[in-house]
């Protein structure tokens, strides 16, 4: 299922300027300047003003001409051009000039997969711009690149995304055609990752289109495709360890550009033998992705086949696995005063088969301290340890516990 990349070709001023920016970018720009207190503008790779900010006092003739006739003038983009900005590998200062009417400028150039997009530039007349803010000004000017990048994505970028999740959505209809459509033949996996904070969703669709939709920065014969907080990545040549390193990788890189830890998930399906059957890999990496988020002790990348009890549990709707689903009797010893001592223990003698010896061992406990706990536990419960309904139905409300909270 492999694809074309983006071309990675530097200088292409006819393609480069095609970048039609979005409201998205102007609200980016906006927030910026309004937090510096300065004139903020993005202007395309050959200097033309793509959006502005309002003024702040700082403005000099240049930003003025610019802003009233959308177009600084070439004399401007040479003076800009001249001084080396579209080969900087980072951010610096852009000279003015008294004779243009221009004072100095913080310059960051903005690209992805190598080409440059566009120029992030802040007025900063006496280069008085702190540390601090320099690297607030680079925090946002990734963000302004993968909107610039994702403004700029062609339409046939856009069709492969949506042949993607259809592959994998829940119509068995739509899915038979994407199968057909694509002409994607043999086994493959998918892995999910999502960001499940309660964080602006531009922001949330940049940062993975970032690090999950740019095909120069995915494993080879791997698609992606972003929707709806998440990212879907299906591997036709399957390497379920490949595919779990690209998952954290993104993972990481999404909590690094959102300035958040701890907000990002993935879950990795199970390799299935035909294209007709990846919808069933992708529904159980989310419900491996809802496992990590759910139980930090999976996470916070999770693979299917690593669930264990858990994942038959994940398969039921988010709104019917709920705290109601957990056994009487469990929520009484969770009541208890000594619930934290006696659900340990409870939990240790589960899992070890209720082998005496092995639970002791497993807690550090004398045997006779051991059956003191659990006659606690029969007493509070009403259930018999010995019955092995009984323990089932203790052990089944310990997972639905750790999942509901």
């Amino acid at each position: 299922m492999s694809g074309p990349g983006i071309p990675r070709t530097v200088g292409r001023a006819r393609e480069e300027a095609a970048v039609t920016p979005g409201a998205d970018l102007q609200t980016l720009v906006d927030d910026l300047a309004d937090e510096l207190g300065r004139s903020v503008v993005v202007n395309d790779p050959m200097v033309r003003m793509l959006c502005t900010s309002r003024h702040f006092g700082d403005e000099d003739a240049v930003r003025v001409r610019a802003v009233l006739q959308r177009d600084a003038g070439p004399e401007v983009g040479a003076h800009v051009l001249g001084q080396g900005v579209a080969r900087w590998g980072g951010p610096g200062f852009v000279r003015g000039g008294e004779e243009l009417g221009m004072h100095d400028r913080w310059c960051v150039p903005l690209r992805e997969d190598g080409v440059l997009l566009g120029l992030l530039m802040v007025i900063d007349a006496g280069r008085t711009l702190a540390a601090a803010e320099r690297a607030r000004i680079d925090e946002v000017a990734r963000t302004a690149a993968a909107l610039l990048h994702r403004d700029r994505t062609g339409a046939g970028d856009r069709e492969r995304e949506r042949l993607l999740l259809r592959l994998v959505g829940p119509d068995p209809l739509d899915r038979a055609a994407a199968v057909r459509e694509s002409g994607t033949t043999g086994p493959g996996a998918a892995a999910v990752v999502e960001v499940g904070a309660a964080l602006p969703a531009p922001e949330v669709e940049v940062a993975l289109r970032a690090t999950a939709g740019s095909p120069g920065r995915r494993p080879d014969r791997t698609l992606a495709a972003v929707d709806d907080g998440r990212a879907v990545l299906v591997a036709s040549r399957p390497d379920v360890d490949v595919l779990a390193a690209d998952a954290e990788r993104i993972v990481l890189s999404v909590e690094h550009l959102l300035g958040r830890t701890g907000v990002a998930v993935a879950g990795i399906g199970p390799v299935v033998p035909s294209p007709e059957l990846l919808w069933r890999s992708a529904g159980r990496a989310a419900a491996a992705a809802r496992g990590a988020r759910l139980v930090p002790g999976l996470g916070p990348v999770a693979r299917w086949d690593g669930l264990g009890p858990y994942a038959p549990l994940l398969q039921l709707p988010p709104a019917e696995l709920d705290a109601d689903l957990v056994p009487a009797p469990l929520v009484a010893l969770r009541a208890d005063p000594r619930a934290a001592r006696l659900v340990e223990t409870l939990r240790a003698y589960l899992d070890h088969g209720g082998s005496i010896p092995r639970t002791a061992q497993a807690l550090h406990l004398h045997r006779t301290s051991l059956y003191y706990r659990l006659d606690q536990i029969r007493a509070v419960t009403g259930l018999d340890l010995d019955d092995g309904r009984d323990r089932l139905l203790l052990h089944l409300g310990l997972l639905v516990a750790d999942l509901t909270g």
